[in-house]
């Protein structure tokens, strides 16, 4: 790395550079001084739109490239949205900071008032996650739900255009972009949990002095968060393509945890919730995700061809 300039690797969407320079910025502001410029990668998720998301092996897609390009010394930093991270890193790299947590709530937006409830059956909600589909399934069976990808502003012109009748965004992004829909109603987490790391950014590196420059922009009640639903992750052994999903708050120096396991077309969910000490949050995600295991979510994995 040259000691004059942080190289920070982003993918190309709107959104992603807008968080990468957000992080771009703080890192500047923390340290007086450091020259840092972003460097756009160009990832296979961002190549192909032809194909459902799942169907090319989820949101690891986003991150692939970005990796190989730390491994290759060709950016010394890459900005990730931390739900897109898979359960394990690629080999001698880190997450070297958790910044401040943005909104982790889905939010549905429709082109007239009343969310969700007032959809008339048959209608069609458009998502491209395999937890958000599920989720619909279970709590609108009467829904058409279809397999929407795109970024947020392609996504949100299908349904002006009455492609669909309703998506479910993250409210991160939408507060990143500073895009207000007029018809925008947030979920209620504890029943449509939020994705494990929803909101959050994740700072990727190897080991060494840049891990430490990006450290000055840790968020300690938000890594401990995503550690605990990160911990649940691992535990569980799922995938981008498996509806997992966890969400931790902290209230003080104690974690409240919500997570759920969940069948695709939304006909068996199990769900289960635990708190503890925040510190101890890696602690409470695998012992939850141990319970939902043993509950009834083994078998679930089971039943789709998945380690359990």
């Amino acid at each position: 790395m040259s000691a004059a300039v942080l190289r920070i690797g982003t993918r190309g969407s709107r959104l992603a550079l807008a968080q990468a320079e957000w992080v771009r910025q703080r890192l500047q502001a923390a340290h007086p001084g450091l020259r840092a410029e972003l460097v756009v990668i160009k990832t296979s998720g961002d190549r192909i739109h032809d194909v459902p998301l799942h169907q090319l092996g989820g949101k690891g897609l986003f991150v692939k490239e970005l990796e190989s390009a730390l491994g290759e010394g060709t950016i010394d930093a890459a900005v990730h949205s931390l739900k897109d991270l898979p359960g394990e890193l690629a080999p001698g790299l880190i997450v070297a900071a958790v910044p401040e947590r943005e909104d982790p709530h889905d939010v549905v937006v429709t082109r007239q008032a009343g969310g969700l409830a007032a959809l008339p059956d048959g209608a069609r909600a458009g998502t491209s996650s395999p937890r958000r589909a599920a989720l619909l399934r279970a709590l609108r069976p009467q829904l058409a739900v279809v397999d929407l990808r795109g970024n947020v502003d392609t996504r949100l012109a299908k349904l002006e255009r009455g492609e669909v009748d309703a998506l479910v965004l993250a409210a991160a992004g939408l507060r990143r972009l500073g895009i207000a829909p007029p018809h925008a109603e947030p979920c209620d987490v504890r029943t449509f949990v939020p994705a494990i790391g929803q909101g959050a950014l994740a700072l990727e590196s190897r080991p060494g002095p840049v891990a430490e420059q990006l450290a000055a922009i840790e968020h300690r009640a938000s890594r401990q968060a995503v550690d605990a639903e990160r911990a649940f992750l691992t535990t569980v052994g799922g995938t981008c393509v498996t509806p997992l999903a966890a969400h931790a708050t902290i209230a003080g120096d104690r974690l409240a945890l919500h997570a759920l396991i969940a069948h695709p077309d939304g006909t068996r969910i199990v769900r289960g919730a635990a708190a503890g000490g925040a510190a101890d949050g890696a602690q409470v995600g695998r012992e939850l995700g141990e319970r939902l295991l043993r509950d009834g979510g083994a078998a679930l994995l089971r039943a789709l061809g998945l380690p359990a």
